[in-house]
């Protein structure tokens, strides 16, 4: 058997915005056990498909999600005695955060009511369906139902002492609040407060570009420069993980700026050779032209022969624009 730990232990890897290699890890576990039925454990394999399913739905992947959801058909009923309540709960959660992003809003309210009566206890962070209960009721117009249980996501994971699920919960409630726009500005500041010090990157660019998007709307003094700084910090980690949905999300806004957005690290590379991918991502971590000849066994000459094609195939003109272009920030080495 897989010990739980790694999957686990690849788990918390996603939930800390890595998703890229969370995924891999997930996928090569998945692997494993599609070889050798003995594997994974019915509950740890319900995790595992529930958390690849909130990866591919995060990187805007519909149609790999889709066939997951099937997967998790066999885990849909906690009767069998194979699966635990949990483990059918979170299945149920998973495929209505399919049904969400597929725009059926009351099949994946029903996914999370079911959820929530199968697993009633379970961790807020483990089990957050009160918050997608209460967007799906948003979308079909219930905004007072959608509040009260946005609040009472926020309550529960108070008391539970869980950093993630405060702050998600939270960037629930600043969606489906009645109340103004500044309230719903607070709500994200709190979240974000929430998370300091914790690692749990997609979920702060998320509420960085929530945050930006009412900052905008309040037409406040310095309301622009704040969002722009927000918009630049999400995008710059949703295309290092390739999350298309929220890189999307964010060029809208920043069009609405005026801004250009920046080649993220998959748009720029594509345009290089290997050699000049080596190149330009050793120099973007502030490595001098020294150093990297050293690395690579090569001269300085031929280091600076591939920057020079670099600069001109990516139109810019010094590292620092090198290090932006590639969505990373530069280390003095």
């Amino acid at each position: 058997m897989v010990p739980t730990a790694q999957l686990m232990d690849a788990c918390a890897q996603v939930r800390a915005g890595d998703l890229k290699e969370g995924m891999g890890r997930l996928l090569a576990l998945r692997s494993a056990h599609t070889e050798d039925r003995e594997t994974l454990a019915p509950d740890d394999l319900a995790t595992l498909l529930t958390t690849l399913v909130e990866c591919r739905l995060a990187r805007g992947e519909l149609a790999e999600a889709m066939v997951l959801g099937d997967d998790l058909a066999p885990f849909l009923k906690s009767d069998s005695g194979e699966v635990s309540a949990l483990a059918s709960a979170i299945a149920h959660q998973a495929r209505g955060d399919l049904a969400a992003a597929l725009g059926d809003a009351e099949l994946a309210l029903n996914h999370y009511k079911r959820a929530g009566a199968l697993a009633p206890d379970a961790p807020p962070d483990r089990l957050p369906w009160r918050c997608g209960a209460a967007l799906a009721h948003l979308r079909g117009g219930d905004a007072r139902t959608a509040s009260a249980l946005a609040r009472e996501q926020v309550e529960i994971a108070q008391a539970a002492g869980s950093p993630y699920a405060m702050a998600s919960a939270l960037r629930t409630l600043a969606a489906v609040a009645i109340d103004t726009g500044p309230d719903r500005i607070q709500h994200l500041l709190r979240a974000r407060a929430v998370l300091s010090g914790n690692r749990a990157d997609r979920l702060a660019a998320q509420i960085d570009t929530d945050l930006a998007g009412l900052l905008l709307l309040s037409h406040a003094a310095d309301s622009e420069q704040r969002a722009l700084g927000l918009l630049r910090a999400a995008e710059e980690h949703a295309g290092r993980q390739e999350l298309w949905p929220l890189q999307g999300r964010v060029r809208r806004l920043l069009d609405r700026l005026g801004e250009q957005p920046r080649k993220v690290e998959t748009e720029a590379m594509a345009a290089l050779t290997a050699s000049e991918r080596r190149v330009a991502r050793m120099a973007a971590d502030g490595l001098t032209n020294r150093q990297i000849a050293q690395e690579l066994v090569v001269t300085v000459k031929a280091v600076e022969w591939h920057l020079s094609h670099v600069y001109r195939k990516l139109g810019i003109s010094s590292r620092t624009m090198l290090a932006e272009t590639l969505g990373v920030s530069e280390r003095v080495a």
